[in-house]
């Protein structure tokens, strides 16, 4: 994997399974007191215990404890597939991820942040990339990577992002909002972006999270402000909530699945009281 990195995979998987190789080597030192096992010794007991470990000795959450025994079952499906193992220890083994509540901005608050003078230019700057993000449906990375090379014209004649997800390797297009191109042009003379040839003056993914709780506490948001709530806010507030059909959020997102954009999607009541009201007319009978 390693070696594919770049090609393949994304540095992130590479990164996981490296952890989820830590995590089995700690589970069999603690149940087995050995350092290592014979790939048969692997049985559905094996695997019901790694679970409970993960979930109770590591304090994993479900989620984060399915993934790694995700994993795991894809390095077991190799040794079966080499005949290294005859039978499938995950036979039986159910577990499943939970649905997140995964949170967004609403409009109003979206506007509160764009309307607000912070006190000081860094927050300023992460407020306008976090915004930025809002208006394109970006990751942090994806953000981070963009140059002046990837705006294009697109099939309308109008500005687009031309792009690639680093965490799928899927291409995205995504044509610019008015607030995301006034985003662009402020941005476009900034020192760092003009001598790094990039949109815009990136920090951290850390920085960028720790300004953004502060931005959030000046604004009275009580959400635990991420970098990521901005993918989600694109999917949900900016396109979905307006009428743009989920197959074209799930384009512009860069997913592989519309499955995943259907985590994001809050269909929102809003939505589903202004898709009726338009149903409630059509209905009316007319009389006379």
């Amino acid at each position: 994997m390693e070696a594919l990195v770049g090609q393949d995979f994304a540095p992130g998987t590479l990164e996981r399974y490296k952890t989820s190789l830590k995590h089995t080597q700690e589970f069999i030192t603690w149940k087995y007191k050995v350092s290592d096992i014979d790939i048969t010794q692997i049985d559905h007991g094996f695997i019901s215990d790694y679970d409970f470990w993960l979930r109770s000795v590591r304090k994993c959450g479900n989620n984060t404890a399915v993934k790694y025994l995700k994993n795991f079952k894809k390095i077991i499906r190799l040794c079966m597939a080499h005949g290294w193992i005859t039978k499938d220890p995950f036979l039986g083994y159910k577990a499943k991820i939970k649905a997140v509540e995964r949170p967004y901005l609403t409009k109003e608050e979206i506007q509160m942040i764009y309307e607000k003078e912070f006190a000081s230019d860094r927050l300023n700057q992460v407020r306008d990339i976090f915004l930025f993000s809002c208006y394109t449906g970006l990751a942090y990375v994806d953000v981070k990577q963009l140059s002046k090379s990837n705006i294009n014209v697109g099939i309308d004649g109008d500005q687009w992002i031309f792009t690639h997800r680093q965490k799928t390797d899927t291409s995205t297009r995504v044509p610019l909002l008015p607030v995301a191109q006034e985003l662009i042009l402020k941005y476009e003379n900034h020192p760092q972006c003009v001598n790094s040839d990039i949109l815009f003056p990136v920090l951290s993914n850390q920085k960028m999270n720790s300004y953004l709780k502060e931005i959030a506490n000046v604004c009275g948001i009580n959400k635990d402000l991420t970098f990521h709530i901005a993918r989600h806010t694109f999917a949900t507030t900016v396109t979905l909530s307006n009428g743009v059909p989920i197959e074209s959020v799930s384009k512009m997102l860069g997913h592989t699945n519309i499955k995943t954009t259907q985590h994001y999607a809050k269909i929102l009541d809003k939505k589903v009281s202004d898709d009726m009201a338009v149903l409630r007319d059509k209905l009316k009978i007319k009389k006379g």
